[in-house]
């Protein structure tokens, strides 16, 4: 369960009756739109149905078989969140507002690229400096995978960016590719792989491209900078001999 801190009021008024549950507020719009498939017991503060929440008053049985046909909390709680409304209070959307807001400004690191600078990876500083210099607003009540697109329409007329994926080889010496390529053929989508007859291993991975220096990163780590790395555009960039 949940802390009260953390719930949001979702709230159904039916038959002249008003009911209410406490829930992670995420929770609430992923149930509200089918899209839940976790423990409904892990996003809920109560595991009760009150008439009113915040003085605890809970409604008569009658009423909620009347409404639900059943008084079993656990089966009535994704009703009410479905059919009825989700309530948060001025505190609560700014909270959600600033997490979503770290959650995009994240996912639009990620993906991003500077497409006048080779393809450069934008900073997160750079990508929140110009949304606040655009009129975009987060809403708190959408998914940020949603809000995505318009954020990007409202960056392009102030930064030069777009969404791209890159495709990277690296070159990793005997002494470390046993250990390194497990978690270089994590970091995205491994396209291909050999090993060589020295020992050596060479992985293609494929990866948003903002994630470039990253990459590059964790590659040096791992093989205490011994690594070759090589952007691949087609087949014939990659020399794996």
């Amino acid at each position: 369960m949940i802390s009260l801190d953390e719930a949001v009021t979702a709230r159904l008024e039916s038959h002249g009756e008003r009911f209410e549950v406490l829930v992670d507020p995420d929770a609430a719009l992923e149930i509200k739109r089918d899209e839940f498939d976790g423990d409904l017991e892990e996003v809920i503060a109560a595991e009760d149905v009150f008439e009113d929440a915040a003085r605890g008053d809970r409604p008569a049985e009658s009423a909620l078989e009347e409404v639900f046909e059943t008084t079993d909390p656990m089966e009535i709680i994704p009703e009410v969140i479905k059919r009825g409304e989700i309530q948060i209070t001025a505190e609560q959307r700014r909270e959600m507002q600033e997490q979503k807001r770290k959650q995009l400004i994240n996912r639009i690191t990620r993906n991003a690229v500077n497409p006048q600078m080779d393809d450069a990876p934008h900073p997160p500083e750079r990508i929140e400096s110009a949304l606040e210099e655009t009129d975009f607003r987060i809403d708190p009540m959408e998914p940020v995978e949603n809000q995505v697109d318009e954020a990007l329409d409202k960056l392009r007329p102030v930064i030069p960016i777009r969404f791209d994926t890159v495709t990277v080889a690296a070159h990793v010496p005997a002494d470390h590719a046993g250990s390194a390529q497990a978690q270089i053929r994590q970091f995205g989508d491994l396209e291909r792989e050999e090993w060589q007859p020295d020992g050596s291993w060479i992985g293609v991975v494929e990866f948003p491209a903002g994630l470039q220096n990253d990459f590059y990163d964790l590659v040096n780590e791992l093989s205490n900078g011994e690594a070759e790395t090589q952007m691949v555009k087609d087949e014939d960039d990659l020399d794996t001999r």
